[in-house]
């Protein structure tokens, strides 16, 4: 449960650094990250036998350059790992909070945080949207996962001090608009797609207009004309913002709306080559991301799956936080069904990562076939799982949340031993093979 004398405090603490000189920063990110490698080393067994193997000890990470000494870690080799491995010695599982990464790599990764690193998240995570402008009481609405809408305490609503008003991303898109007029809403936040779809529903219907001071848009990268739409259809500024279950968000636009922000006092953020060297300002590379707030499962040198470019330049809002100029994710399309109804594929991510067998599944893949028809392909490491009990759980799980139709669309369900690449060539997560299908860039 959050502690909401801390947040506030960390909240504060976090303004604060904003305005720290590059070798105040540095010698704080040091700092912290040599405390986060010797508890990794000292109480973690998967980095105990990672620093082991590397002949590494602890007392050669100093500074921010000997990270290049540690090997990359990535997603997969976690998700093979069981909780005892990756989790630290000093804490109980049974004390910690369980998270699930959305599957929007196909891949879901499980992990566990603190309560006080809960607050810490949610205390970095609240000092972007307080430099784009929100206040501590403003009316925040959230289209997001229905577990999403417990981020919010009783203390925090009661208080009306940084409070949200959840709305289901399975909501049909003319619900969460005539739902969201009626809140009145001063920050409009959720998944990019989702806020895209809604202002498209207001524009072709003619419905009346929603007018929130703030928009911000995650979890999913837009292009610019869909940002410009955005901005004219709910005629306020959108602010992109960058993260991932593991490190919650770690970059944001402030309100010059170019380049990124990146939370290097939370989160140490690298771009590397193929060949693990640090790329230069201005070129891409793979992001290789070291978290200061995690104990309890630490993350170090973690490959997140994205492709970012890192600058060099200054933000002219005067705030130190190093920049990014862009992200690079997987490109999924949207699926649309026969009563033309669109969803985006961040809502069938996690329409899939809310089945009861969700950590049985190795990786999954949607594949719009025909207008009415859809398959879902799934790995599972479960060997001893019943295979046909599996698919009719999970049709019969994605027809209820979804609220499909069953007599205009067919949803089949397939349990295989290995998923192919797309056609493409591309990790697509959720793809349609319908002539001209709609696509939006997703990480």
């Amino acid at each position: 449960m959050t502690n909401l004398s801390r947040l506030l405090y960390q909240l504060a603490d976090s303004m604060r650094r904003l305005r720290w000189d590059k070798s105040k920063l540095v010698r704080y990110q040091e700092k912290r990250l040599r405390n986060i490698v010797n508890h990794a080393y000292a109480s973690v067994s998967f980095y105990h036998r990672w620093f082991k193997e590397a002949g590494i000890n602890p007392s050669d990470i100093k500074r921010l350059g000997d990270l290049a000494k540690i090997p990359i870690v990535t997603r997969n080799e976690f998700r093979r790992l069981e909780s005892e491995d990756v989790v630290s010695q000093r804490v109980s599982v049974a004390n910690l909070k369980p998270l699930t990464t959305s599957g929007s790599t196909g891949r879901p990764l499980k992990l566990f945080i603190s309560e006080a690193e809960d607050d810490w998240r949610k205390a970095v995570y609240m000092r972007a949207n307080i430099c784009c402008g929100q206040k501590p009481r403003d009316k925040w609405v959230v289209i997001a996962g229905p577990r999403h809408f417990g981020s919010t305490t009783k203390l925090q609503t009661v208080l009306g001090i940084y409070a949200q008003t959840c709305i289901s991303v399975f909501d049909y898109v003319s619900t969460q608009a005539s739902k969201i007029r009626s809140l009145k809403p001063d920050v409009l936040d959720g998944y990019s797609s989702s806020i895209l779809l809604l202002a498209k529903q207001i524009q072709t219907t003619g419905q009346k207009a929603i007018r929130p001071r703030i928009v911000f848009g995650n979890a999913e990268v837009v292009d610019g004309s869909s940002r410009e739409y955005i901005e004219k259809v709910f005629d306020a500024p959108y602010y992109d913002q960058y993260g991932c279950v593991e490190f919650n968000r770690t970059a944001w636009q402030c309100s010059e709306r170019k380049n990124y922000h990146m939370d290097v006092d939370s989160v140490i953020t690298q771009f590397v080559d193929k060949d693990g060297n640090e790329v230069s300002a201005g070129e891409r590379g793979e992001i290789i991301q070291t978290s200061l707030f995690n104990y309890a499962m630490p993350f170090i040198r973690y490959e997140v799956g994205d492709v970012g470019v890192p600058s060099d330049d200054e933000c002219s809002c005067g705030r130190r936080l190093p920049l990014m100029k862009t992200v690079e994710g997987r490109t999924d399309s949207l699926v649309v069904l026969p009563d033309g109804r669109i969803l985006s594929p961040r809502t069938l991510t996690v329409a899939v990562n809310m089945f009861d067998q969700y950590e049985s599944i190795e990786q999954f893949r949607i594949v719009q076939k025909e207008l009415n028809l859809l398959e879902i392909l799934v790995e599972t490491s479960n060997a001893a799982i019943d295979k046909r009990a599996m698919e009719t759980s999970l049709v019969a799980h994605i027809n209820r949340t979804l609220h499909l139709d069953e007599a205009k669309m067919t949803l089949r369900a397939k349990v295989v031993d290995n998923i192919p690449p797309g056609k493409s060539g591309k990790s697509m997560i959720v793809a349609s093979e319908l002539s001209g299908a709609s696509a939006l860039p997703t990480r």
